[in-house]
């Protein structure tokens, strides 16, 4: 799934068990892995947004490295957060050309970039796969092994060119570079808080993979997540543009997880990635329609 699947949980297991004469040494192995599975872990808010900045981008994080379910659950209220911090990192060299060139569409394919670099693509390669699988598999595993299917095919392709389309054009007609700007960061913070809503709406489609090892949140975690992009949301364009822009990510929302339940039957990894893209979509249709 995607490229969430990276993340491993940082726990060791003994799988070269001696019958004969290491039982014992088998079994104080086997405790001891227990205990480490089992054993509580020191959060807070600010390792929380640590590890959602380690698993939602490719910026190296350091001291964090364990990424059990309990964890990346209680990590998504800060995932709106990461957004705004990954998409004004994006946009510093945008806007810095913008003010060089007053060209609008260099700004968005700067600013594209920009976010693709530090994400590692990891949402397009989610969007890519899904396209693949539900528009090229028949049968529920057939739609998920070819989702797991590191080459891309047809669909994949042409979903991404069309997503990449659209968010271009999207910010163009927003307006000038502050607007464009402004639109940009909105649709990360949002969209980053749609993804938790899918965690818990949706049961995993598979044993394994992101959709099953990232847990599934609170509703108080993700109450908050969508709370945070609220705020955030306001600060940058004001009330009524808030309530349209969350409107169309909920919209997206539903509409992935219509076709995700339809489909395999449940989420994973490659629908999350799938969610934060078209939540994006829904949200800047949204943006353009108000201003």
């Amino acid at each position: 799934d995607c490229q969430f699947e990276n993340r491993k949980f940082m726990i060791s297991k003994d799988h070269n068990q001696n019958e004969t004469n290491m039982q014992s040494a088998d079994s104080s192995k086997n405790e001891d892995a227990n205990a480490a599975v089992d054993a509580p872990v020191k959060t807070s808010v600010i390792s929380d947004f640590w590890r959602a900045l380690a698993l939602l981008s490719r910026v190296p994080v350091h001291g964090i490295d364990d990424f059990r379910a309990e964890l990346i659950a209680r990590s998504v209220w800060s995932w709106p957060l990461v957004g705004l911090l990954l998409a004004g990192f994006a946009m510093l060299p945008a806007m810095l050309v913008y003010q060089l060139t007053e060209n609008i569409l260099i700004f968005e394919i700067i600013a594209l970039a920009g976010m693709v670099l530090l994400t590692g693509c990891m949402h397009e390669d989610g969007m890519a796969d899904c396209a693949d699988g539900f528009g090229g598999g028949f049968e529920r595993a057939r739609k998920l092994e070819i989702m797991r299917d590191s080459q891309i095919g047809t669909y994949g392709v042409v979903a991404l060119i069309l997503c990449f389309g659209l968010r271009l054009v999207l910010m163009s007609v927003a307006g000038d570079g502050g607007q464009a700007a402004i639109l940009f960061l909105v649709m990360a913070i949002s969209s980053r808080a749609a993804m938790p809503i899918m965690m818990h709406i949706l049961p995993p489609a598979r044993n394994d993979g992101l959709g099953k090892g990232a847990g599934r949140p609170s509703l108080m975690m993700v109450g908050l997540a969508v709370l945070i992009a609220a705020i955030l949301a306001f600060v940058l364009t004001g009330l009524v543009t808030t309530v349209v822009v969350l409107a169309g990510a909920l919209l997206a929302v539903g509409l992935v997880a219509m076709v995700a339940k339809w489909q395999i039957g449940g989420q994973t990894g490659d629908v999350l990635g799938a969610t934060q893209l078209l939540s994006e979509l829904f949200v800047g249709i949204a943006f353009v329609a108000v201003i």
